[in-house]
Formats: structure tokens, sequence, C-alpha cells
């Protein structure tokens, strides 16, 4: 069973919506998040969130995701949920140029979630910031408008997409089915 974390993003229905295809789900709000309860679950997605994370204080979120530094879950993290990943890694948020269009995207590193999809994609974006490379993960995709699109820990199963693949059309379904089958 996958466990999908709304972070307060209106596309989680939609990323529920894919994972059932393939997988039994359950999607909850990032407020009923428990850690005792993560084992149940053979991967996590968290979604994106309505927030900006320059400007809230991101304590509370981190609080909760401390176990993402132990984990060997399969972890995919969507903008926010990005975010949270890079950030609890030690990465650094910016502002940047508001981006709420289609971008071609260079995946440049083999990665697992990229399993029979081009090298350059176009996924939807959303966001107005962006994130560092935190220790231990590896830059796997850019686009013209955002450096970190898609990072991948060295050593394990935790991604982060910048973009949102759920309301990206068939390769956004295939990069979500390439996530669920590395958590069979």
């Amino acid at each position: 069973m996958i466990l999908v974390i709304n972070c307060g993003s209106d596309k989680a229905p939609f990323i529920h919506e894919i994972v059932d295809e393939f997988m039994d789900v359950k999607t909850i709000p990032f407020h009923d998040l428990d850690e005792a309860e993560l084992n149940e679950y053979n991967g996590i997605i968290f979604s994106g969130a309505p927030l900006l994370v320059t400007e809230i204080d991101m304590t509370p979120y981190l609080e909760k995701v401390q176990w993402l530094k132990t984990t060997n879950k399969p972890v995919l993290g969507i903008c926010f949920g990005h975010q949270l990943l890079g950030i609890t890694y030690g990465a650094f948020a910016a502002r940047m140029k508001e981006d709420r269009d289609w971008q071609t995207i260079e995946v440049f590193e083999e990665s697992p979630l990229f399993d029979k999809l081009p090298t350059e994609i176009r996924m939807m974006q959303d966001h107005c910031e962006t994130i560092s490379i935190p220790s231990g993960f590896k830059l796997v995709g850019s686009s013209d408008a955002c450096v970190n699109e898609i990072m991948q820990h060295h050593e394990k199963p935790l991604f982060g997409i910048q973009f949102h693949p759920e309301v990206s059309g068939n390769h956004g379904r295939v990069l979500i089915e390439n996530f669920i089958k590395l958590c069979l």
C-alpha cells in the first residue's frame, strides 16, 4: 500500500487516482501523519502545498518528518514535498520567477523514476521557489526555469521532483508508475 500525504494541494486527488490504478492507496492530510503507522506502507508520496517555504516557519513540518533521515522506504516528494525532503537534508530554499506552465525538463542522470521515459520530458509546473541540492543527493534533471527539477538520494530510494506529474499527462503517469514499482 502507498501512503499519499496531502500537504494541502488540490492536486492530491489526482495522485491518489493514479496510484490506485496500480496499488492500494491511502491519502491523509499532513497533520494526521503518524510516524508509528508508516511501517504499514510500502512507499510514501508527499504532495505539493499552497505554501511558500521561504515565507513560513518550516519547524512544525520538519519536526514531523525527521524519520526521512533514517527511512529506507521509497519516498517521492512532489513540489512542496520535494522542498520538504530537501530542507530536511539541509537544502536551502529561494524565491524564483513564478512558473505555472509546462517546462521541458532534461533528465541527464539515470534514475528508476524515468524508466521508459525520454531524456527530455514536458511537465506542468506550479511554483515560485526552488531548493539547492542537499547533502547526500544528486541532481538528476533541470529545466531552463529551475535547476533542481529532479533530485535523488545517492543511497536511499528518496526522490524529489519540483513539477507535478499528476497533472502532466502520460509521461507523469509513467513516472508515478515507476515509483510504485520501486515500492513492490
